[in-house]
């Protein structure tokens, strides 16, 4: 039989290196209730060819959720529905860019989006990043330097909200300063912002779409971390021109909008309360099994490690003692009956390093306990 899901389990193995949510903690209900609900309400309609931009529920849904958990709301005609977070970037790259355009790249970064990058003739370019996130005088250093050369980035690609992999969390006035920078050089930002629901010490800092100057931002969202990932259901905001560009693209013109009944069925669990009551039910489910994590990292991991606790998302980022690569230690960490994907994966030149990236999303707390306690046996053996 063919698969039908895309996570593999392996007997015996504890493997954090999966960024998925529980399955056992999807709103299973909620959504089978409103997929009921849409066929009742609208008939054909919720079957047939949609709109371009996507269902007008949804978006204005959208908006009104995001006057309330981002610095500004956008207007509708800023929102395009897209086929969740992966398919907003690929549309980007297709037509905000041409082959051989400079598409910068924060170091380091989601390892997958790099792969859709990497699906269009693109010349790639890290951004190195500190604690908080890109650091914005290197960026202006590197933007003089493509100067110098007679070339402009097109596009940089970053996640400053509970960063993938390492959950850092950018400061507002680095936020500032990062919308400062692409204004000045036209370069558009591409802020991936799907963890902005996932915030479990403080609300998340505004968004850097919502405070640039307009057409300096195109923010990804996605509802796969904060209801299903199943769904393939995200949106963006951008300004109205580009947004524009977008619906008219050949993609959603022909398509009648992308997953117009999915769309519908996500908009009728948001406007009855459901996801409301799913994000909350999740944040505390999330805090808890990062929490769990975090003590388990204190307690089990040998001196010389180093983590910050993140303030949200799925991801907590590990840094190794000196001479220990995350990636020859991880066959050892297997047998030890723990899984991680290496540090490595998240940069463009793929270097040795001594980090990791664990997902806390997965597992129940006293497994991610037994995890950690695992990783740092393997550590201590191989130290």
């Amino acid at each position: 039989m063919l698969p039908v899901v895309q996570i593999v389990h392996r007997s015996g193995i504890l493997d954090l290196g999966w960024g998925h949510p529980d399955p056992a903690i999807l709103p299973i209900a909620a959504l089978q209730r409103a997929a009921t609900t849409v066929i009742e309400r609208y008939g054909a309609d919720a079957l047939t060819y949609g709109a371009e931009r996507g269902p007008g529920p949804l978006i204005e849904w959208i908006c009104a959720r995001l006057a309330h958990s981002d610095a500004r709301a956008p207007d509708p005609t800023d929102v395009v529905i897209t086929a969740g977070a992966s398919q907003a970037l690929d549309l980007l790259c297709t037509l905000c860019t041409t082959p051989g355009d400079t598409v910068l790249v924060e170091s380091p970064t989601y390892h997958l989006a790099v792969r859709i990058l990497r699906d269009h003739p693109l010349d790639l370019v890290a951004v190195p990043s500190d604690a908080d996130g890109i650091d914005v005088d290197a960026l202006e250093m590197l933007l003089a330097r493509l100067a110098r050369r007679g070339k402009r980035a097109r596009m940089l690609y970053f996640v400053p909200t509970h960063h993938n992999p390492t959950g850092a969390c950018v400061s507002l006035a680095r936020r500032r300063a990062l919308a400062a920078v692409a204004a000045e050089h036209g370069m558009l930002l591409v802020e991936d912002d799907v963890y902005r629901e996932l915030s479990y010490d403080a609300p998340a800092p505004p968004s850097v779409w919502s405070i640039a100057p307009p057409g300096t931002v195109a923010r990804i969202g996605s509802f796969s971390k904060s209801l299903a990932p199943g769904l393939r259901l995200g949106y963006l905001t951008a300004d109205a021109s580009l947004a524009r560009r977008l619906i008219c693209s050949g993609l959603l013109d022909s398509g009648g909008g992308l997953n117009p009944f999915v769309g519908l069925t996500v908009a009728e669990v948001c406007t009855s309360g459901g996801f409301d009551t799913t994000v909350a039910h999740l944040r505390t489910i999330y805090r808890e099994r990062r929490n769990a994590l975090a003590g388990g990292l204190r307690d089990c991991l040998p001196p010389g490690c180093h983590y910050i606790v993140p303030g949200g998302g799925f991801f907590q980022w590990v840094e190794l003692p000196e001479g220990i690569d995350a990636g020859e230690l991880l066959p050892h960490a297997e047998q030890a009956g723990v899984s991680y994907l290496p540090g490595s994966r998240f940069y463009l030149d793929a270097p040795r390093c001594n980090t990791l990236r664990l997902a806390f999303s997965l597992y129940q707390p006293h497994q991610l306990v037994e995890a950690a306690r695992r990783l740092g046996e393997a550590i201590a053996m191989a130290g």
